[in-house]
Formats: C-alpha cells, structure tokens, sequence
C-alpha cells in the first residue's frame, strides 16, 4: 500500500490506460478521482474502481470544465499528490487532408488541455507531489498521418522538462510515460474500418521485436512507479514502454 492517503487525479481516467491506472494506484492504497467528457462513462468506470473514487465530468479542451473540476477536487479530496494527464485523442491525416478544426480538436484536448490541467491542479499539490502525462513513442520517429497527434506529444516532452526545473524548489516531479501501441478504445476510434485497422496493426506489429501490442495494465505499472516514492530521485525523464519499438 505504497500509496496510501495519496489523492491521484487521473485525465481521461474512465477508460483505457486511465482506467487501469486509476484501478492500479487504488490497487496500491490512494483515494483515485477521475475526470472524463461523458457524465455516464465517468460514472460507470468510478464504480467498476469501487470504494470511494471520485468521477468528475470535464472536457480538458476548455479552461471553464477545468475550473470546475478542481474546485470540486478541492471540495471533496483537498488535495493532489499524483496528477496523471493522460486526456487525450488521437485523429490520423495526411497533412494535406488536415482542416483548422481538426487541429483545434486534437490540439485543445492533447496539448492545451494537458497544459491547463497541470495549472489548475498546482494550487492544490503539495510539495513532495508527482506530475506523469502521457505522451507516444511516436514523437521519436516520423508516423504519416501523425503530424499534429505527435506534434502535441512532443510538446508534452518539452513541458515536462520545463515544469521539472521550475518545481524542483517544491519538490515536485514531473515525468512522462510513452507507450508504443497499447490496446486500447483509441484504435477503435480513428476512424477507419475493421480491414484497414487490421492492416495497420499488422504493420505496427512487424516493427514491435516483442511482437505484441502491450496492455494497458502493463502501462499503469509503470505509471505508478514514476508517481511513487520509488522514483523519487526520477524528474523530467521520458519512459518509453514500447515493446522495443523505438529501437529500430
């Protein structure tokens, strides 16, 4: 129980590797609360958590929800000790088939909303507190039909840097976990019928020496490592969990 009396707030908690790193740090002894866009997602995940998690309804693209949400975390928690930004969502398109509204949408959830959410959560963390987001070995190699997805990622990689130096004084660390290709609802949700998706599993697959995609329980455990005291010495690292992807 190596997080107890811990407070985590968890983006995009309500499924996928959010999901199973909120079950993995209540696992582990903290009180989760989860923020989400849809009120009976949110809610159905907070029960499949169990105890006393908290689920909270916010879209992370817009500062208002944002407000919202962290007043009702101070309301009801009192408090941050874990903040895992993990909101995000991933829409795939040659550059030259890339409209503004499109960008906006990934851009306002994945980058300004990571960014917002970090803001709006420092008034309400301790010193000695954890900052991981979640960023994609994709910002390591070119991927077609990427550009604005991994773009905002790497953006994650820079601010974490950054964020690392100027919290150093309270204590607070701030590291980023990149998954390589996780089973996740994502893939359902770009977009593409069940034989394309097939065939670009098939192709990300011949790059992955594990030869498997990973699961997101193996990403929560990893997750729970940078946001515990067993990294306390770890701040403004990039941890790539990606079946050895990126090496190639």
């Amino acid at each position: 129980m190596k997080l107890n009396n811990k407070i985590a707030v968890i983006t995009g908690g309500n499924s996928g590797i959010g999901l199973a790193t909120a079950k993995e740090l209540k696992r582990l002894g903290a009180r989760v609360v989860i923020v989400g866009r849809n009120p009976e997602a949110v809610a159905t995940a907070a029960l499949e958590i169990g105890g006393d998690t908290l689920g909270v309804t916010a879209d992370v693209g817009r500062v208002a929800d944002l407000d919202r949400a962290f007043a009702e975390v101070r309301e009801k928690a009192g408090r941050v000790d874990i903040l895992f930004v993990n909101a995000g969502i991933g829409k795939f398109l040659p550059v030259g088939e890339t409209t503004e509204a499109v960008f906006d949408e990934i851009t306002n959830i994945n980058f300004k909303g990571a960014y917002f959410t970090i803001h709006r959560a420092l008034p309400l963390m301790p010193d000695g507190a954890s900052i991981v987001l979640t960023s994609t070995v994709a910002v390591h190699f070119g991927m077609p039909g990427a550009s604005i997805y991994a773009a905002g990622k790497a953006a994650l990689n820079s601010l974490a840097k950054t964020l690392a130096i100027e919290l150093a004084g309270r204590r607070i660390r701030v590291n980023v976990i990149s998954p390589g290709p996780i089973s996740t609802p994502i893939f359902g949700k770009m977009g593409m019928d069940k034989e394309t998706l097939d065939q670009v599993a098939a192709g990300i697959l011949a790059g992955v020496p594990l030869k498997r995609f990973g699961t997101s329980e193996e990403i929560a455990k990893t997750v729970a490592f940078l946001a515990s005291d067993d990294a306390s010495f770890v701040t403004g690292q990039e941890l790539v969990a990606d079946g050895g992807m990126s090496q190639f």
